[in-house]
């Protein structure tokens, strides 16, 4: 299927590894005009280069810095240009409890998680609009479904950007902007393994074990791949999927045991 999206311009945060290169990479692929971010110079230079090699016809530009700082964003919307799709992601803050968490620990999860994709939107979604076409994707979690105990920060910091992009999704969509959220379960990332990693210290068992067993009890009986996940963003980015918008897809493996 033709998207519909060859030669638009797209800023994909957070992608020199995991979900967000799963997305840069399948954007490219469609012939999108990518520019990519992430903190580590070399692992991005790295991420940036497979994706050129594989799509020698698309500009893949890489921009070093912190997404979730008001600098990393200007370079990055500054390194963009005119940007038709928009894919907000960033680390999300480590599991705990909440006893522990301090204000601190609170506002640098709102801020990354929640206040970082806005002032995104903010920045993208007018131009957006002006021309009549935008797709804005925020990668967030299963979590804003089906809230993880352990993941607080997390919970709380999507669900008040889910919130958000609920009320803001009506009013772009008549231009031909659509915002939505992916939320993606347990997918075969440097994530899954670091939340792994931390209940094995509380458990005797060893990481590999946890996912394992993580892995046989969710209903496909594996995790997710960050290919597949890249792919699923593409079409939700494309021309065929405009009357798409304020949803929250989960991508689980049927792990969420609810109808709706």
């Amino acid at each position: 299927m033709d998207l519909g999206i060859k030669g638009r311009r797209a800023l994909v945060c957070a992608s020199s590894k995991g979900l967000g290169l799963g997305c840069a990479a399948a954007l490219a692929a469609e012939g999108v005009h990518v520019t990519m971010t992430a903190r580590g110079a070399e692992v991005l230079a790295a991420a940036a280069a497979a994706v050129r090699k594989a799509n020698p016809g698309v500009e893949v530009v890489e921009v070093v810095g912190d997404i979730t700082t008001p600098e990393g964003r200007e370079a990055a919307l500054k390194a963009a240009g005119q940007i038709d799709i928009l894919v907000n992601n960033a680390g999300g803050p480590p599991p705990g409890d909440f006893r522990n968490w301090t204000r601190d620990d609170w506002i640098k999860a709102i801020d990354a998680n929640m206040l970082t994709p806005i002032e995104l939107i903010k920045a993208t979604v007018d131009g957006m609009m002006a021309r009549k076409f935008g797709r804005i994707v925020n990668i967030t979690s299963a979590a804003v479904k089906a809230p993880i105990d352990v993941l607080g920060l997390s919970n709380g910091a999507r669900s008040g950007l889910t919130g958000f992009v609920a009320g803001l999704s009506r009013k772009t969509v008549r231009n031909n902007v659509t915002i939505n959220g992916l939320l993606p379960g347990p997918f075969n990332t440097d994530r899954i393994r670091g939340v792994a990693a931390g209940q094995a210290k509380n458990s005797g068992k060893s990481v590999e074990d946890i996912l394992a067993q993580r892995a046989s009890e969710n209903p496909a009986g594996r995790f997710g791949e960050a290919d597949e996940f890249g792919q699923a963003c593409a079409w939700l980015c494309s021309a065929k999927a405009g009357f798409i918008t304020g949803q929250n897809i989960l991508l689980d493996g049927g792990a969420f045991p609810g109808t709706m």
